[in-house]
């Protein structure tokens, strides 16, 4: 199996140094990822400089970029035969609800769906057992292998902070959410200039059962499975309605 790992924290993280080690007992592990943390990136491209990158290894690179362009480049560019899969992780810390909207591992998985290659972004809830997820997502590819993922879908799989003998049950989950962030937290330089951190963000809203943050509260495994055609299809009939009434 030829497996394209990359991430938002960064080459040198722990969590892509731990799934890599674990999945290359499986497969050809590449790795390609950005050069620095480059957390919430989101499907951001490069687009006004050109993308430097730096041989760390064998099947190691760095990019001086975002996910997003990792991923691209990798595919597009370095890799003479196309992976079988591309797993976006470990992240440091969940990527749960809304969190998908601004998470640089989920984007580094949609664009290997873009691009026509299976996806699977995996969060580790916390900064202290990766190894557990990377056995998580190491079963998950030996299912892929008998069964593959449906063509359309990506899998965003959170996987609690615990021993792997510690784990509930794995659970099919849909995306909770939050509320609004908290405001954000306002300072000054040592010049006397304003600056502004981005506040925390807010805490839960919809997370009852069935959801994401549920199933980590509960200490299972959350498989939600993501699509990236945004059309509101529901919606569709109403719009028309209301725009047939705008012209009369």
């Amino acid at each position: 199996m030829r497996i394209l790992i990359s991430n938002d924290d960064g080459i040198f993280a722990e969590g892509i140094n731990t799934l890599a080690e674990v999945l290359s007992e499986i497969g050809e592990v590449t790795v390609v990822a950005p050069d620095r943390n480059r957390s919430g990136a989101s499907n951001s491209l490069t687009l006004d400089n050109p993308l430097r990158i730096r041989h760390e290894g064998e099947q190691r690179i760095s990019v001086e970029g975002t996910p997003t362009d990792c991923v691209h480049f990798a595919l597009n560019e370095w890799l003479d035969e196309r992976p079988d899969v591309v797993v976006a992780g470990i992240n440091h810390g969940a990527n749960l609800g809304d969190d998908v909207l601004y998470s640089g591992t989920v984007a580094a998985a949609t664009e290997g769906h873009f691009l026509g290659v299976p996806a699977i972004a995996v969060s580790l809830v916390g900064h202290q057992h990766f190894d557990t997820a990377a056995q998580v997502v190491k079963q998950v590819l030996q299912k892929i292998q008998s069964q593959p993922l449906p063509s359309n879908k990506i899998l965003n799989i959170n996987v609690p902070d615990v021993a792997y003998s510690d784990l509930g049950t794995w659970q099919v989950t849909r995306l909770g959410a939050r509320h609004r962030a908290e405001n954000m937290v306002k300072g000054v330089d040592p010049r006397g200039k304003e600056l502004y951190w981005l506040g925390p963000p807010g805490p839960c809203q919809d997370a009852g059962p069935g959801t994401d943050f549920y199933a980590i509260e509960q200490r299972c495994v959350s498989i939600t499975p993501l699509q990236v055609d945004l059309t509101a299809h529901d919606a569709l009939e109403g719009i028309c309605e209301w725009i047939e009434l705008q012209e009369k």
